[in-house]
């Protein structure tokens, strides 16, 4: 039985940030993830600048591995009309292919431990976690980080409230080739029952991913007539994706996405990035509230693990409390948008409102997006 003062289950954006700031002050963390690193995740891949700071601070610039820099949003409606807004902070482009590679390759630098395996049970007794794995060895730790993504048989097992609700949300990503595509331009599109993001990576590729609704995507018989029947309704998605080249031979889905309130702490573990609460895309910033939750989290842990802070429940309570306080209201009007961009009527009307008044887009924006974070 191995023991570390800290366990992360899952090495995403969240999992692999909190271990790099742990390591970096001194502690002995473990990182179960599900497959090697580098592996491609349905995602954005569309970081809000508010995070680089901190990046940096941890010993990760993305500036240096390639990454587009991205100044203006470009919004469609179903029927595509567009409105084009500078980007109060602007964000960057990066794959999570890369991004996850260059934090796993920092993270393994500082010492931290990964075993390339699924958890099926997280237990706590007499103040220490047992983590079991999918090959039964146990592994124990002082602290443990749930950040192993949207949705996952552990949310059972320490029985989440959100996972007896239904679902009935699908992502949908690929990668394209289109050499026109504007560099420094994030895309939000509607389509019915939908909508899309588009955005360079670093290899010069496009990130094509959305989110639909199970009810219109369940009408068209697969990807590729939904994206012809339904996705190309929209007049600027129609024509990316006839001029695009596919460099994924099969798109990557992710079903059951559940956008439904969820607990920061369920069984004295601290949750993070989309395990915590996820965002809905087109609030643009869910991979920097990712990192951000890291951050919040490990500097708790820390106070926790150097006696500064000793006692468990009010370290939890105040991870519970800043989380809140910095996402909750995001998350929130989150759900309000995505509401008002899937009513046709309400979106057109919308979009016919803020071209008179930009100011009001930016100040969306600004609403879903935080303040620099060093």
């Amino acid at each position: 039985m191995e023991q570390y003062d800290v366990i992360i289950v899952g090495g995403g954006l969240a999992g692999l940030t909190a271990a790099i700031h742990l390591a970096k002050a001194g502690h002995e963390v473990l990182v179960f993830e599900k497959e090697p690193y580098p592996h491609h995740k349905v995602c954005g891949e569309y970081v809000s600048n508010e995070v680089l700071p901190y990046l940096k601070n941890l010993g990760v610039d993305l500036a240096n591995f390639g990454a587009v820099t991205i100044d203006t949003l470009k919004f469609s409606t179903i029927k595509g009309a567009v409105l084009e807004v500078k980007l109060p902070l602007g964000g960057t482009g990066i794959s999570r292919y890369a991004f996850d590679n260059l934090l796993y390759k920092q993270a393994e630098a500082l010492g931290v431990t990964f075993v390339f395996e699924s958890v099926t049970s997280i237990t706590f007794q007499n103040t220490i976690f047992e983590v079991i794995t999918g090959d039964s060895k146990m592994y124990t730790s002082r602290i443990t980080i749930g950040s192993y993504g949207k949705r996952s048989v552990l949310d059972k097992q320490l029985k989440r409230s959100f996972i007896q609700q239904k679902s009935s949300w699908l992502a949908v990503k690929s990668h394209y080739s289109l050499d026109d595509f504007p560099v420094h331009e994030v895309g939000l599109h509607n389509f019915k029952g939908g909508y899309g993001g588009l955005s360079k990576t670093e290899t010069g590729a496009v990130n094509f991913c959305y989110l639909v609704s199970y009810k219109s995507f369940q009408l068209e018989k697969g990807i590729d007539q939904f994206n012809e029947k339904v996705v190309s309704e929209n007049p600027i998605l129609k024509d990316f994706l006839y001029k695009a080249k596919p460099l994924f031979e099969t798109p990557l889905t992710i079903a059951q996405i559940s956008f439904h309130a969820k607990n920061p702490v369920e069984e004295h573990v601290l949750m993070c990035g989309d395990t915590a609460g996820l965002i809905h895309p087109l609030c643009g910033n869910g991979m920097a509230m990712a990192i951000h939750s890291a951050k919040i989290v490990s500097e708790l842990i820390d106070t926790f693990l150097s006696g500064k802070e000793k006692d468990r429940k009010r370290m939890e309570q105040a991870y519970a409390k800043e989380w809140s306080r910095t996402f909750k209201r995001r998350l929130w009007l989150g759900r309000r948008l995505q509401s008002l961009l899937l009513n046709e009527t309400l979106s057109n009307w919308a979009i016919s409102l803020v071209a008179k008044q930009p100011w009001l887009l930016k100040q969306l924006i600004k609403n879903t997006h935080g303040k620099p974070i060093s």
